[in-house]
């Protein structure tokens, strides 16, 4: 089934994108919700006049994006937690430390667009991906001490 986002959806896509999901979840999850409609023709042409009326607003959101990578290029991070006698860490480091980490450091930046490639669970240094835009994406090198 081939619908149409209307707002940017993780491992999914971006607002605006055509992509093609299963009937179910199109059906019941996404277009009841309101984060999608079905892509027919009508639809598709809606959203091509719309692109090109937007194309200047997107080409600003873009550049607030590459804006803030560029502030972000030098940021890294140190997590203290509490640390075993082994030097693991009781529970992980997710996304949510190190969305609070950039926010004791100024930046105010969601949650959901912080990804951690592997699962942190003891000290050491490793590396977050925040994604801004769809081109956009900055790698955050972050350190985990014992507290």
């Amino acid at each position: 089934m081939e619908i149409i986002l209307k707002e940017d959806i993780v491992n999914l896509g971006y607002k605006n994108d055509i992509v093609t999901v299963k009937s179910g979840y199109g059906r019941n999850y996404l277009i009841p919700s309101g984060k999608a409609v079905i892509a027919s023709l009508s639809a598709k042409k809606m959203l091509a006049e719309d692109l090109k009326q937007r194309a200047h607003k997107l080409e600003k959101i873009r550049k607030d994006a590459e804006e803030l990578a560029a502030k972000l290029e030098g940021v890294t991070l140190i997590i203290a937690t509490k640390v075993s006698a082994t030097g693991t860490i009781f529970g992980s480091v997710g996304n949510i430390q190190i969305a609070e980490g950039l926010a004791k450091k100024g930046f105010d930046i969601d949650r959901k667009i912080i990804v951690v490639k592997d699962a942190v669970k003891a000290v050491g240094a490793y590396k977050a991906s925040v994604k801004l835009h769809k081109e956009i994406s900055v790698e955050i090198p972050f350190e985990v001490v014992a507290e």
